[in-house]
């Protein structure tokens, strides 16, 4: 019996981060990770056209790939896109990932919190509807930034980032106001966590960086107990040379040899 694979998608290499921690809670399906790199970044685009791509491009995947369950590992795609995909797509099961506002405003003992995310992300309705919703009592700093995700990128392929850089991006989001102090920063972007131990070296002081990749992985996971089980015989992952079951797609048709170095350390062959 064929056993659909579970599909994950972000503008680029950044969801990796939320398939490391899904391979643990979800270990017995092949996976598919889709980079649409061929429009990377997503926060440079106006909505509607980034919208129309989307359904455009999940058409065709959906159709190629027949996924059991598509993650949407990036937060300004899902932030964008998450409502007209499942209304495009009624049967196909949909995972998005929104900024952590929610548990942040609740662990915060200061009030302060910053949200870093891409720009796209910062300007979006949905975010300032969590911010109203979940965080009204706090005082919630957005800062987009134009830079980060690109330098996350560069780390992942290279192995190396100016970290003068990764300090100057993250440096709004400390606040420091009648005597207190920004404690929580809210990594709103799947490709920030590979920069985190980048993050807490510039900081000018310790703060708790949530990351949202365990709770998407947590959400895909109890949401699978409706669908229909693995067959036995599948297997995710691969031999960490590229050669097992699990594809890695990228939408420009031509990754660099970085990405093909990466995707394949990670159990990915590509397609």
């Amino acid at each position: 019996m064929e056993t659909r694979p579970i599909l994950f998608f972000d503008s680029g290499i950044g969801g990796l981060s939320v398939v490391k921690e899904a391979r643990i809670l979800l270990p017995g399906r092949p996976y598919v990770y889709v980079a649409d790199d061929a429009a990377f970044p997503y926060g440079a685009w106006e909505e509607e056209a980034l919208l129309e791509r989307m359904v455009g491009l999940f058409a065709d995947l959906l159709d190629t790939y027949r996924p059991v369950m598509s993650v949407i590992a990036c937060n300004t795609a899902s932030t964008l896109a998450i409502h007209r995909l499942r209304e495009a797509f009624p049967n196909e099961v949909f995972v998005g990932t929104v900024p952590a506002i929610k548990p942040a405003a609740e662990r915060t003992r200061s009030g302060l919190v910053s949200v870093l995310a891409t720009p796209g992300t910062v300007k979006r309705q949905y975010t300032r509807d969590l911010i109203r919703d979940y965080a009204a009592k706090c005082h919630v700093r957005l800062v987009g930034s134009e830079n980060l995700a690109a330098l996350a990128e560069q780390y992942m392929r290279e192995g190396f980032v100016d970290e003068a850089a990764v300090e100057a991006e993250i440096a709004p989001c400390f606040v420091d106001q009648d005597g207190r102090r920004t404690d929580i920063v809210v990594l709103a972007c799947t490709h920030y966590p590979f920069l985190v131990n980048r993050m807490r070296k510039t900081a000018p002081w310790p703060v708790d960086w949530i990351d949202t990749s365990e709770a998407i992985a947590r959400r895909a996971l109890a949401l699978s107990a409706n669908l229909p089980a693995p067959s036995s015989a599948a297997h995710g992952g691969g031999d960490g040379n590229g050669n097992g079951a699990d594809i890695a797609h990228f939408t420009s048709g031509a990754p660099a040899e970085g990405y093909r170095r990466l995707l394949s350390g990670f159990g990915f062959r590509m397609r």
